[in-house]
């Protein structure tokens, strides 16, 4: 009997848990590619697997639909696979510990992946099921969506004929979007000198933060562990100007805020007291600044051994600080057009030294406005370039432009007032979505993005609600048992 046994609707959940089973993190997809490959040819549906993993399957129109035009489901496959501290999990090995807890499912100390694993799920249910009623489906999942949609990115969709998408990668039941911002992701790389470790090495940990989704969250005044650990960095560098920068390590994926940062600095003995009086002050200032959108703030400080005897080289931590001060994060436009949308940001999300001794600091960058986000990025080209660094810029992706004429659109709202006797919410979103890439390959293509109540996603903290996925998937029914005038 699984964790979820019980819950309703019962196919669902079931293959929502057997996905959780399976790991399924960025970059480590084949075996739920695999998994979903064999599920469609055990039940001898159309199935394609590509060079990326990606899976295309599809189902003929039950009794009485086959005049229907078809619909096209879609979602992606790969979680962000983050735990909290302390932890220690392989998450590229070890299944998913998830539990149910009154309305909410979550996955111990780990990230649930039910961003996207319930639009798989859902799926699933209705391409197995010989009962519910529906047109031609047509299921696109994808993979590395996660990592700047590289498997919508690369997937060939000429075997299709739908032309209307329902994507099922969204957070807030009852709100349909039509929009979403465009992106990439850029890695700023900039070496830094040798110096000579002297003195003792201190490690500082920097967490207790909330963390989130960079683009759902991005507006919530969350503090940014990477960006905080610049600004520690700048401040006892000031205090003990030969401070050497031996490790520093936060962050595990690009568009998720950070929650945790360790960095270790050799200090001369000489300035270890006005650096820790240096560092005492800054957490007291942060824990000040940030004592309302993000309590939980902590500084731990440890002073170890010989900073010489603990092995490895260390590097000019005044350099790593004035240029990890000087790069933007977060908000850096609302848009003039949707009150509260946000239209363009940026987050440090991955903070490593590597062990060159280049300082590799990785960003998520999104914007609405094309102009805007290519802006954004040539300032942080100008920022690396003044500190005598490399950009790589990967993912690069469109944004999904709001379409006034959606006839799909229509017929959900249609679908759901008289289901619920109220209206949807429609809006754009500042987080990235398929869609814009799909729209690029399917002439014409109309869609909008649907979900379930999500929480904390892309964090140890996220939770599923069971009642909202059963409301969602009941509309999911609906909608596809709506015949076309």
């Amino acid at each position: 009997m699984g964790a979820l046994t019980g819950l309703e609707p019962e196919r669902v959940f079931f293959y929502f848990e057997e996905i959780t089973k399976i790991p399924h993190g960025s970059g480590n997809v084949d075996a739920i590619s695999d998994y979903l490959k064999a599920f469609a040819t055990e039940r001898g549906l159309f199935v394609l697997q590509d060079e990326m993993k990606n899976i295309i399957i599809k189902k003929p129109a039950s009794a009485g639909y086959e005049g229907q035009a078809p619909m096209i489901l879609q979602g992606h496959m790969d979680m962000v696979a983050v735990q909290e501290a302390g932890r220690n999990i392989d998450m590229k090995t070890q299944p998913l510990e998830v539990f149910a807890e009154g309305d909410l499912i979550g996955a111990r100390g780990t990230s649930l992946g039910g961003d996207d694993g319930i639009a798989v799920a859902y799926a699933l249910a209705l391409l197995e099921s010989d009962t519910i009623p529906h047109p031609p489906l047509e299921v696109i999942i994808t993979t590395e969506e996660e990592v700047g949609m590289d498997g919508a990115r690369a997937i060939n969709l000429s075997c299709l004929e739908g032309h209307r998408l329902l994507n099922l990668d969204s957070e807030d039941e009852g709100i349909f979007l039509a929009g979403c911002a465009g992106g990439a992701r850029v890695a700023c790389l900039v070496p830094l000198g040798e110096v000579p470790a002297k003195g003792t090495l201190v490690t500082f940990r920097i967490g207790g933060l909330l963390g989130g989704h960079s683009g759902s969250e991005i507006d919530k005044g969350r503090a940014n562990a990477n960006i905080l650990a610049g600004r520690l960095l700048y401040e006892t560098s000031k205090a003990a100007p030969d401070l050497g920068l031996v490790s520093i390590a936060g962050g595990m994926a690009d568009n998720a805020i950070p929650q945790q940062t360790v960095l270790s600095v050799s200090v001369p003995r000489e300035q270890q007291a006005a650096c820790l009086e240096a560092a005492k002050h800054f957490a007291e200032q942060v824990a000040a600044e940030y004592r309302t959108p993000d309590p939980g703030f902590v500084l731990e400080t440890e002073c170890g051994e010989g900073a010489a005897d603990a092995g490895g080289p260390a590097y000019r931590a005044a350099d790593a600080a004035r240029f990890l001060l000087a790069l933007p994060n977060g908000i850096q436009a609302m848009s003039a057009d949707v009150p509260g949308l946000v239209e363009t940001s940026l987050n440090l999300g991955i903070l490593k030294l590597l062990e060159d001794g280049t300082l590799h600091a990785e960003f998520s960058v999104r914007s609405s406005v094309e102009s805007a986000r290519d802006a954004l990025i040539a300032k942080l080209q100008a920022v690396t370039e003044l500190a005598r660094g490399r950009n790589e810029i990967t993912g690069v992706y469109p944004g999904w432009k709001y379409r006034t004429d959606s006839p799909l659109r229509e017929k959900m709202i249609r679908v759901f007032e008289r289901l619920y006797g109220k209206t949807p919410k429609v809006e754009a979103i500042h987080a990235g979505l398929e869609c814009g890439l799909l729209a690029g390959k399917i002439p014409d293509l109309d869609c909008v993005s649907i979900g379930p109540d999500m929480k904390d996603i892309h964090t140890a903290k996220e939770r599923l609600s069971i009642s909202s996925v059963r409301r969602v998937w009941e509309f999911v029914l609906a909608l596809l048992a709506e015949k076309d005038a």
